[in-house]
């Protein structure tokens, strides 16, 4: 059985999506390592252990063990802190990839997820010469503009600077659309040949359409007013404060009597502090008993949430795919989002949902307005969009993945530029 080394140093894909720095990167890293151990690709899953509590190693399903390494105090950390251990991060996978093979479990390649792993991952390349394959999840030079808060103000190009070295002794990168595959190009000068589509997938087991009435019974929602949902981490990134403008703005379309309902914790240096925001702006907005907050959900119990919806909004600043939108669109619920990023590609305006070019809340209102006014379309753009996601499964990713392994371990490493 060929073996792979997966690095997720900042989080665990065992914790829960949408706590901390829990978000889809979480579920990428799960879902695609569980569905390579079915294709006979045995992961092992590095991941900072952030409590001395943890187990050194945890058994998720045949072949797929994640394996928790000391790499800073045993406690949570934030992430613009991790760097400085990204070293002793390597070390420590380096000593377990070495007990591995010792019995008889050697390792054929690594896949480094995010910067911070692939600084390790970089260094494990040529410490034990094997190809590394990165994917990036959100990259730096796309998310600046975006997300100025967590940019690091004693270096704040140094995320970039390790970005670029990355992807220049990347033996392969994994891109989720064709969207991010020219980011990495464009701003990162990355050889085009070595950018792979790998798209993320969707578990249609849990995700797939469903009795909307019986979703609200589920989760104690009122049954004859509309329903948005925002599913995301509370981060000005993910955009939430456009959501409840936009529940504002419905007003002007005598859609007065809708409901948003919230799902998320707060996330990154801000999060806290955009929490409170939202509360705010609910009172601000004169919302507060229209606007609901849920903490984030079970992975899987989120397939209740769309279902209960008349309509996701997905307003965020920056997406380098759009895994909300995705999982929303396999229930049968329309998406209305940004059009940035993976989303771009992921959304066919008018036919799956819609994309809006602007942030203007009252752009997102007319066409929110639209999907809950017309049942008919509505029922045409959530038929369209679960047709649609059909076509994204972890099974696809996994099969065109081992493939790329495959290829790597037969070619010579790519030296760094």
């Amino acid at each position: 059985m060929r073996r792979l080394a997966v690095l997720s140093m900042h989080t665990s894909p065992l914790a829960q999506p949408g706590t901390g720095d829990g978000g889809g990167m979480n579920v990428y890293v799960r879902e695609l390592s569980s569905a390579l151990a079915r294709a006979g690709v045995a992961c092992d899953v590095f991941t900072r252990a952030s409590s001395s509590s943890l187990p050194a190693t945890v058994e998720v399903e045949p072949g797929l063990v994640v394996h928790h390494i000391s790499a800073g105090p045993p406690t949570d950390v934030p992430k613009n802190e991790l760097y400085s251990y990204t070293g002793a991060f390597a070390d420590g996978v380096e000593q377990r990839l070495e007990v591995l093979s010792a019995a008889g479990f050697p390792t054929d390649a690594i896949h480094a997820n995010y910067w911070l792993s692939g600084i390790a991952g970089h260094s494990l390349k040529h410490r034990l010469d094997l190809p590394l394959v990165s994917t990036f999840h959100t990259l730096d030079r796309v998310k600046a503009e975006a997300s100025p808060d967590e940019i690091d103000p004693l270096d704040p190009d140094r995320r970039a600077r390790s970005e670029a070295e990355i992807i220049g002794c990347s033996d392969a990168v994994l891109a989720s659309c064709s969207t991010e595959v020219d980011q990495l190009v464009d701003l990162y000068g990355a050889v085009r040949d070595r950018v792979e589509i790998i798209a993320p997938g969707v578990d249609h087991a849990f995700f797939s359409p469903g009795d909307k009435a019986q979703a609200r019974r589920a989760l104690q929602l009122e049954f004859d007013v509309p329903l948005l949902l925002f599913v995301g981490r509370i981060q000005p990134l993910k955009g939430a404060d456009v959501a409840i403008r936009t529940l504002h703005a419905l007003a002007r379309f005598n859609l007065d009597a809708s409901r948003l309902l919230i799902v998320g914790g707060p996330s990154g240096p801000s999060g806290g502090t955009e929490l409170d925001a939202l509360r705010r702006l609910t009172v601000e907005l004169a919302l507060s008993d229209r606007v609901q907050f849920a903490p984030p959900q079970p992975h899987e119990l989120l397939s209740t949430f769309y279902r209960a919806a008349d309509c996701c909004i997905v307003p965020s600043r920056a997406e380098s795919f759009g895994l909300v939108a995705l999982e929303a669109g396999a229930c049968g619920t329309p998406v209305v989002a940004s059009a940035v990023g993976g989303l771009s590609s992921l959304i066919e305006s008018g036919r799956t949902g819609y994309l809006i070019e602007s942030r203007d809340p009252m752009a997102f209102a007319r066409h929110v307005a639209r999907v809950i006014s017309e049942p008919r379309l509505a029922r045409e753009l959530g038929a369209n969009a679960a047709e649609r996601a059909r076509s994204y499964t972890w099974s696809i990713a996994a099969a065109r993945l081992r493939r790329l392994y495959f290829e790597l371990t037969a070619r010579s490493l790519v030296e760094c530029r």
